[in-house]
């Protein structure tokens, strides 16, 4: 009887060796059954801007064209070269000052808000196709525009665009600032800025129209208030958003925009010539 307890302790306690614990101290901590491998970080958010600074940005191109215009109407009225009776240098100077502090700003809320470089987030990245091929396709997209111009019975308005293109230097400043500035401030906006916000709230078919449409209306009193114009320019703007989503570059989008400007400024020329002769 007495030999009983002595051996159910030696019998537990070379049990509890053979499951490698120590005899009398606790169990080691060991990993659950079912535990697989570590879940990987969380992607940040794409993009990782939303639509209350939308809301930001249009208050900073209210706010910037509000200064613009105060800056070059007292420049041009203490110029003596005569900006004041210039229209189209009076336009450009604002429209460029209206982007450099728009963008700035918003440069500065990237940083300070969100930590965040200003030309990559907007997707000013490399080419990922191309440029020659992306120069074929803004020729592609003028010449689609242009036939479905034709089908819309689209009327060739008089306009404040028109109006500044019959001056041959106007012309040709027009022509430089279309091809440039113009095209890639657009797109930073249009296809850098607010379209990866629809696509990922709406999917990329529905947020390229629906960042194309703003950009249509943009220039619809610039074309006479003329609503075919604006769907013209809204297709177009569709087209700029397809090489921005298949490509992820607004660089790419750029380019295609500035070939697609260089026909519309080369047709127009050469329809005032044959209308002039």
């Amino acid at each position: 009887m007495s030999d009983e307890p002595e051996q159910s302790k030696e019998t537990a306690s070379e049990i509890a060796a053979s499951d490698g614990a120590p005899p009398d101290g606790p169990l080691p901590d060991t990993p659950a059954p079912d535990a697989g491998p570590p879940a990987p970080p969380r992607a940040a958010r794409e993009p990782f801007w939303g639509y209350s600074d939308v809301a930001v940005f249009a208050g900073l191109l209210v706010a910037s064209f509000l200064v613009a215009v105060a800056l070059v109407t007292v420049t041009a009225s203490l110029s003596r070269s005569g900006l004041r009776s210039n229209f189209v240098l009076e336009t450009l100077a604002m429209q460029v000052l209206i982007y450099i502090l728009a963008f700035s700003a918003l440069a500065l809320l990237f940083r300070v808000q969100y930590g965040q470089p200003f030309w990559s987030s907007l997707g000013w990245t490399r080419f990922r196709m191309s440029p020659p091929l992306i120069v074929l396709f803004g020729l592609l997209t003028a010449f689609g525009v242009a036939v479905l111009g034709v089908l819309l019975r689209t009327p060739a308005t008089r306009n404040r665009i028109t109006d500044m293109l019959a001056d041959p230097r106007a012309f040709l400043l027009l022509l430089v600032f279309g091809i440039t500035l113009a095209p890639v401030s657009e797109e930073l906006i249009f296809r850098g800025f607010l379209q990866p916000l629809f696509v990922r709230s709406l999917g990329a078919v529905a947020g390229v129209f629906a960042a194309a449409v703003p950009f249509g209306l943009l220039h619809y009193r610039e074309y006479g208030n003329s609503w075919r114009h604006a769907l013209l320019i809204s297709m177009a703007g569709a087209a700029f958003g397809w090489m921005r989503q298949r490509t992820g570059s607004t660089k790419s989008s750029s380019l295609m925009h500035a070939s697609y400007n260089a026909v519309e400024f080369i047709t127009y020329y050469f329809a005032q010539r044959g209308a002039g002769g």
